[in-house]
């Protein structure tokens, strides 16, 4: 056998094991498992990881917009007629969001830390000075009067109310300012307490204990008081498109899931869409599950709200997503000026699959009030009961570029890692590619070499042709005379 034949079945070789070790890889799927087992134990709340820095402080911006309902027929709604709003923003607000008081427990199982958010204005990203701009709205703590020139800080961050200071001298708990966020500039909720996921991947980020309890009591049903998922700000990685992701929100004094909605993409990065679907805030009767945020029948509103009034010191604040989006059209019909839009008032997250990493958000809520006809109070005696829109915020995120630089350099990493056993097969098929050209060649030239030594026989007789012998005839040469 010559040196080439030997290298050309040498190609063979070599080709029939890359493509029997490629293809077996692929079904064993050894390498995925090796990437994803490394990403399982990277991607933890403890000292050292890759995660653990970027959680404690946040590099992606996040701005809250502030949006609020003024309503321009004051008189004719204290007269009974429907109320006429148009919505005036957005205010907007750098947010800090730094954890403080960081420290392992149980055996570095868990980790605690505190959250205190500190907001900044932002006037380029605002239309207007909120120290100067009035608006006319309810004035909550009294809930039966409408304010004009209200002030927007005075609303949002705190003003002295008169009747809360009457209030407070006979009753020194009641506190005598009242504001949307009033004592949530440079506060926290409490203390959080999160899994660090070493144990078990599925816990990265999982909250076990809010200040100090692991469960509610607020609302009327186990199920309802359960403390579920994470804050909203880390996810597991290796998400699946039909599971069902948990966040607890201290606003709304409870727990609300999202379910996979589509696939996008966010500066280059896959994302998977997770959004709160019309379940999470549908009134009993369409989900049975939501009747332990029935605490009375009082309480109990139709799809779309949730009354949360036994955590906001019992004034009657009614949370639903903006213009009463995913609510029952009533709600949105009895205040003329809404338009619920998917585009403009859906909450949503896009999370990387393979990381869980949070990509883009936007929290979108709405701060509602209760008003109804109140006894002793001649104004309201023709008042039609409204769940009245007073504000909503739009709480964004996007990742930021060198982020997502950081994040595409691993994606690739585990991209490569991953498909290995497919580029091994890949090199197999093209070797095999060759092989096959290499033998039709080989057999090319083995014919060609055939065809150009081949001889005919010779006779000298035609009649001897069948019983010629084979030699190479020679022409006699004749001499001329």
């Amino acid at each position: 056998m010559t040196r080439r034949s030997c290298a050309i079945y040498g190609v063979g070789i070599v080709c029939a094991h890359l493509l029997i070790i490629g293809i077996g890889l692929v079904v064993a799927q050894v390498f995925q498992t090796l990437i994803h087992n490394r990403l399982k134990k990277e991607i933890t709340l403890t000292e050292g990881s890759r995660v653990f820095e970027t959680w404690k402080n946040p590099p992606p911006p996040v701005f809250m917009q502030f949006f609020f309902f003024n309503i321009s027929n004051p008189d004719e709604f204290l007269d009974g007629s429907k109320p006429v709003v148009s919505q005036v923003g957005p205010y907007t607000y750098r947010e800090y969001r730094p954890k403080e008081n960081v420290s392992f427990v149980e055996n570095g199982t868990k980790v605690s830390a505190y959250q205190p958010k500190t907001f900044v204005f932002l006037p380029d990203r605002s239309v207007g000075d909120p120290d100067m701009d009035m608006i006319t709205t309810i004035n909550i703590p009294a809930v039966s009067t409408l304010n004009l020139f209200f002030p927007f800080n005075e609303l949002l961050w705190g003003f002295k109310d008169p009747l809360l200071s009457h209030i407070h001298l006979t009753n020194p708990d009641i506190d005598e300012y009242f504001g949307l966020m009033y004592k949530k500039n440079g506060s926290n909720d409490g203390e959080f307490v999160f899994h660090t996921g070493e144990a078990d991947y599925m816990d990265y980020g999982r909250i076990a204990t809010f200040r100090g309890e692991s469960k509610l009591s607020l609302w009327k049903s186990e199920q309802s008081n359960m403390i579920n998922g994470t804050d909203g700000s880390t996810f597991h990685p290796l998400l699946s498109k039909n599971e069902r992701l948990y966040i607890f929100s201290p606003d709304l004094c409870r727990s609300i899931f999202m379910e996979f909605e589509k696939d996008v993409e966010v500066k280059g990065l896959p994302a998977y869409r997770f959004t709160p679907p019309r379940d999470v805030l549908a009134s009993k009767d369409e989900n049975p599950d939501n009747e332990g945020f029935c605490v009375s029948p009082k309480e109990c509103l139709g799809t779309g709200l949730l009354k949360v009034s036994m955590c906001r010191k019992g004034a009657p604040v009614v949370a639903s997503f903006p213009h009463f989006y995913l609510g029952d059209k009533k709600y949105s019909n009895a205040i003329e000026g809404l338009n619920p839009v998917r585009e403009h008032h859906q909450t949503y997250l896009d999370l990387n699959p393979t990381t869980g990493v949070p990509v883009r958000a936007s929290k979108r809520a709405q701060v509602n009030i209760i008003i109804n006809r109140i006894p002793g109070f001649p104004k309201t005696k023709f008042l039609n009961e409204t769940i009245f829109p007073v504000m909503f915020i739009n709480e964004t995120v996007v990742i930021d570029d060198v982020s997502a630089a950081k994040l595409h350099k691993l994606l690739l990493m585990v991209t490569l890692v991953s498909n290995f056993p497919l580029i091994i097969v890949g090199l197999g098929a093209v070797l095999l590619l060759v092989f096959i050209g290499l033998i039709i060649r080989e057999r090319k030239e083995k014919m060609t070499t055939k065809e150009k030594t081949s001889y005919s026989p010779v006779c000298n007789k035609e009649s001897d042709e069948k019983n010629c012998d084979t030699y190479v005839g020679m022409t006699p040469i004749i001499e001329k005379s």
